[in-house]
């Protein structure tokens, strides 16, 4: 066979002699084995679950609202914290009680609020995190932590490491996929992969201010040659990277380079079926809201979320914006949970329903809690000494409330649960060791969860 330069194969593509040489290059570089940095891997042991679904809150939910149920703020309402006992002193603040009720949900009797009475119907596969705590109470910070279990250092995000440590189910298609993530407050850090292979970061999806109906990943579609000639030119470019890469192998960006070349490729056909939700029944797309004004938006996130997981991405993230009430509690809380219950309890029940919810990790909740002291009436502000989340499925015990706040929902009191806490049992879950899931850069083997994390057994079925 014969050899070209690339300089001359470009000279003479346009000619049959440089169609030819182009045909040949390709050939031989199809020809070079090629093993994708996203195959699926071994986990470290049996995982009792394969993908995880994030339901970020962005901003912090009111946790004494939502999923932690505290009498005494009523007892207490209107009183500053001074003035009780074992409560410290907190100038020009009163104990505010949710105005929405609490109500025993399902067999296991957990108290959930009224403003979640569709995902209250899943309260036996819901386990309450009731103690979580973060480090700083401002929303750069603490959203960054949660995504990436440090605040002071850009650090690889959960997805990319679950993506470095399992790899991903289906060649077709982004391992980890983050739907309408935030364009402020660490924007991509929230789902890079920082010192990890950029190979491992994650595919954004919309943005923010943008309705999901109208959001299309940029590019996606190839317009000017066939997708047998397009083939070819990847296949010589790819050769051409992987010389690059036997040249420089501590390159890692390199190999974020040829993997986007093939996954684009891949892409541009199965992507866009999967953001088409045309095909769903109406039944399907009236069980999550889509089509309903509040609903509409966070349902097909919910939805698609359903899809790609199905189809074998590794970790999608949705993020639903506007959870920082510090005044106009009532109406904007009201809105939020309105906006999501429904299309989460519908995404619980139709992976329930598929047989997927078994081994999908839902995980819902923000970077913080909210001040069960307040200044304004009708706002509470930020608290990261105690909040709520929640999990459901992929392993996780159903019904169950692990740890607790203080009598007030002011702080984490039994059974802390740390934000590496969380981290660490995720992994867990995966079947992965977050203590052996490391990555060695700048002489040191780096880890999501630091020096820090620890797995919450009682939580695992």
């Amino acid at each position: 066979m014969f050899k070209m330069s690339r300089r001359e194969m470009l000279q003479t593509t346009s000619s049959g002699f440089g169609y030819l040489a182009f045909s040949a290059l390709a050939a031989e570089a199809s020809e070079k084995e090629y093993t994708s940095p996203l195959a699926a891997k071994k986990p470290h042991f049996e995982p009792r679950a394969k993908r995880v679904i994030f339901l970020c809150m962005r901003g912090g939910p009111s946790h004494v609202d939502t999923f932690d149920y505290k009498p005494m703020l009523k007892a207490h309402a209107g009183q500053a914290p001074g003035d009780v006992e074992g409560l410290n002193n907190q100038k020009g603040r009163k104990l505010k009680p949710s105005p929405w009720e609490f109500r025993p949900r399902g067999e296991s009797g957990l108290l959930i609020s009224d403003l979640y009475p569709h995902v209250s119907k899943h309260a036996d596969d819901l386990c309450l995190l009731n103690s979580m705590h973060t480090d700083v109470p401002n929303h750069p910070q603490a959203l960054v932590q949660l995504h990436t279990g440090s605040f002071q250092f850009v650090r690889p995000s959960v997805g990319a490491w679950v993506l470095y440590g399992l790899g991903t189910e289906s060649q077709d298609l982004p391992g980890f996929i983050t739907i309408k993530p935030p364009a402020r407050l660490g924007g991509a850090q929230n789902y890079g992969s920082s010192f990890l292979p950029a190979v491992y970061q994650g595919t954004r999806i919309g943005d923010p201010g943008q309705a999901l109906k109208d959001a299309q990943i940029g590019n996606i579609e190839n317009l000017t040659t066939s997708a047998e000639l397009q083939r070819k030119q990847v296949n010589l470019i790819q050769s051409m990277n992987r010389t690059a890469l036997d040249r420089n192998p501590t390159n890692s960006q390199l190999d974020g380079v040829i993997e986007s070349y093939e996954l684009g490729y891949r892409m541009q056909s199965s992507i866009p079926k999967l953001m088409d939700l045309s095909g769903e029944t109406d039944a399907t797309l009236q069980q999550y809201g889509v089509g309903e004004k509040a609903t509409d938006d966070f349902g097909r996130q919910c939805l698609m979320a359903r899809r790609f997981v199905e189809a074998g991405v590794r970790y999608v993230e949705l993020t639903h914006e506007g959870w920082d009430q510090h005044n106009q509690l009532h109406n904007r809380l009201s809105q939020n949970c309105l906006a999501t219950d429904q299309p989460i309890a519908a995404l619980l029940a139709d992976l329930k329903q598929r047989d997927l919810l078994k081994d999908t990790i839902v995980m819902w909740g923000g970077e913080f809690g909210r001040t069960p002291a307040v200044k304004n009436d009708d706002g509470r502000d930020h608290n990261a000494t105690g909040f709520s989340m929640w999990m459901a499925g992929g392993g996780v015990k159903g019904g169950l409330r692990y740890g607790a706040t203080d009598d007030f929902g002011i702080a984490a009191a039994v059974d802390k649960f740390h934000i590496h806490d969380l981290h660490a049992t995720t992994l867990h879950l995966l079947g992965l060791d977050h203590l052996k899931l490391t990555y060695r850069y700048a002489g040191r083997d780096f880890r999501l969860t630091n020096v820090a994390g620890h797995v919450a057994k009682a939580i695992i079925s």
